[in-house]
């Protein structure tokens, strides 16, 4: 495998296409890829890690436009269902290695489940996408942003980057 950062150009390009004409999805991955990646350096993922957090966080909401379009919904539990066969391909297009493939659709297809996180690379997805879902599903409501992060602060972060990022956006 190839751990050239450059690897991930073509997986973004696709998903990019995939989301075309939805900013608001195409803008939350660039996000929560931003995000991912400042948690997973500073914590010290290895590079094949972190090389497949990156892959991860670009697919892993790939399934909700079908969720929309099969159940008229955008939840979690529908997400990890469908997202996986949609990321699969994309991943498979832009040549990533079939272990890696495999790796990041379990991703994919876990990243709503918050209980008994036990795998780092899925720990900073997860906080990732809190971080940024967070801020967008309460955008212009400072106080329900503040009861979010105090529940996932308690519940679902335990990184030491993504807790003082998370205390820094919506608990300071």
């Amino acid at each position: 495998m190839s751990l050239n950062p450059q690897d991930h150009t073509a997986l973004e390009l696709a998903m990019f296409d995939y989301d075309k004409g939805d900013p608001k999805r195409i803008q939350h991955f660039v996000k929560v890829r931003a995000l991912a990646r400042t948690i997973g350096l500073a914590e010290g993922l290895d590079e094949e890690t972190f090389h497949t957090l990156e892959a991860a966080v670009i697919v892993h909401d790939s399934g909700i436009h079908e969720s929309e379009r099969i159940y008229h919904d955008t939840s979690g539990k529908h997400q990890e269902e469908l997202g996986p066969g949609v990321a699969r391909p994309l991943l498979e297009a832009a040549g990533y290695d079939p272990a890696e493939i495999d790796r990041v659709c379990w991703l994919v297809a876990h990243h709503h489940s918050y209980a008994n996180i036990h795998d780092m690379d899925l720990q900073v997805l997860v906080e990732a996408d809190f971080l940024v879902n967070i801020y967008e599903d309460a955008m212009d409501r400072p106080e329900a942003r503040r009861r979010m992060a105090e529940s996932a602060a308690a519940k679902v972060f335990k990184t030491k980057t993504g807790l003082a990022m998370l205390r820094d956006q919506f608990l300071s």
